[in-house]
């Protein structure tokens, strides 16, 4: 392997280990002792969930292909996927708020084992079921973990500025090194060890059946609004009401769909974009890389929110606009590089570009993540939070599964372009958003006030 990449990581991690030491006072909040025991409590079982997640991300598309499954037969298998996180994620969501999200975190233990299980089996109905199992996991994943952890936070009395705290630090530990060892230790399992690529599913659904027996063992159940016993029609027309009345809600939801939209959309382009003539990349290092990337991004962002006169949606501004510019890089690369002819052999010139700034963009996505659960803590209601979470995951879904279904109708670049437009107008919303959230300082939006308005209106229309 060339010697720039490890140069990569290692500058990267040279960071990383410089950021997290050199922390003053500054980039310190106090906190209490109940308060890490529960914030630890937390982040491991956020981590062996995440965990769970990412062994299975090396070997999905092999193990398909292992049985035979051409391109557009994988295909169908990822947009059934998305499909079903779009379809069920918002019912399941809106269960979560009504019969607990405690409950909602087990199920998505259940729901993903179920999903590892049936990738023993070669048979393509089989795969397609576990799709739709994992679509609706990803879902519970996303919602109902968030959710629990901001209303038990809510619940005990904790500091609301030490919520950032545990934020940060879920994606910085699941998001980036829970990232990069799992995708040494499926690659250990399945190549180095010989057991083949079903292997990290196993280990995957271990790890899933742990973090469900401490979630049974020491999480309380929480509730949206266990007092209304309206059936899920009525859940799903609240949460739109919520969001169609509330500015701050709809703009959220817009910045999170354009921003995630794009993110998924590289996940798919990174590689061709590297290696555009077939060139020899490690897919692996680059990955735990781009992981690396990550945990630098979640750290900086500790450090901007341990800070409480630096409101994020100023910041965020920057940020989606800086990632933006690093994804407008594979066009003015192959303006301004002359792209090699020579097929096969080592990155290129132009590659090596795009190696950082996508390394920089993967930076940007360490600082949305820790943000966005902050600015949905203070934005989305408690009574219908997972519904409303998984409201916003409808338009992402559907974005995904049309650029899966069309990716290879568009030149590369023409993608590109269009995921940098999109997170140049979520730059534009955060600002409309930072002055949204500004003039309604005064006051926050009765959700409950607004769902009654919304029925008696309705009843005196009937």
């Amino acid at each position: 392997m060339e010697v720039f990449y490890y140069m990569v990581f290692g500058f990267l991690a040279l960071i990383v280990a410089l950021l997290e030491l050199s922390k003053t006072a500054k980039d310190r909040v106090a906190t209490s002792s109940a308060f890490n025991s529960f914030k630890n409590n937390y982040l491991l079982v956020y981590s062996l969930m995440m965990a769970g997640d990412w062994l299975q991300g090396p070997y999905v598309y092999f193990l398909y292909s292992q049985y035979g499954f051409d391109k557009g037969d994988i295909g169908r298998l990822f947009i059934a996927g998305f499909g079903s996180s779009m379809l069920f994620g918002t019912i399941v969501g809106s269960l979560a708020d009504k019969q607990g999200r405690r409950r909602a975190c087990v199920t998505y233990c259940i729901t993903y084992i179920l999903s590892c299980i049936t990738k023993h089996s070669p048979e393509y109905k089989v795969l397609m079921l576990g799709r739709i199992l994992g679509g609706i996991a990803t879902s519970l994943l996303f919602s109902a973990f968030e959710s629990w952890l901001v209303a038990e936070h809510n619940k005990e009395g904790f500091e609301p500025q030490w919520l950032s705290l545990t934020f940060s630090k879920a994606i910085f530990l699941g998001n980036g090194l829970i990232a990069i060892v799992s995708g040494l230790f499926a690659n250990l399992l399945a190549d180095n060890l010989g057991f083949g690529p079903v292997a990290p599913f196993d280990a995957a659904a271990c790890l899933l059946a742990i973090g469900m027996a401490i979630i049974l063992s020491t999480w309380g159940e929480n509730y949206g609004d266990p007092s209304d016993s309206k059936d899920l029609l009525s859940q799903f027309k609240g949460a739109a009401v919520a969001i169609a009345s509330d500015e701050k809600i709809a703009l959220l939801g817009a910045i999170q769909s354009l921003f995630e939209g794009s993110m998924y959309t590289f996940v798919f382009l990174w590689t061709p974009a590297l290696s555009p003539n077939d060139e020899d990349i490690p897919h692996g290092f680059i990955f735990a890389t781009f992981m690396l990337s990550s945990m630098l991004g979640s750290s900086i962002a500790s450090r901007l929110m341990a800070r409480p006169a630096l409101k994020v949606e100023a910041y965020m501004q920057i940020v989606f606009a800086v990632s933006a510019v690093t994804l407008l890089l594979p066009i003015i690369t192959n303006f301004l590089v002359t792209p090699s002819s020579v097929k096969g052999g080592g990155i290129s010139f132009g590659g090596s570009i795009l190696v950082f700034g996508f390394c920089t963009f993967e930076a940007c996505v360490g600082i949305f993540w820790p943000s966005i659960m902050k600015m949905r803590s203070q934005y989305i209601p408690e009574e219908a939070r997972s519904t409303i979470m998984n409201f916003f995951r409808i338009p992402l879904n559907i974005f995904v599964c049309v650029v899966l279904y069309n990716v290879n109708a568009f030149p590369i670049t023409v993608m590109f372009g269009m995921c940098s437009i999109f997170l140049f107008m979520a730059s534009i919303l955060q600002r409309r958003l930072m002055v949204v959230a500004e003039s309604h300082k005064s006051k926050p939006q009765d959700w409950t006030a607004l769902r009654t308005q919304d029925e008696e209106a309705e009843a005196l229309n009937i």
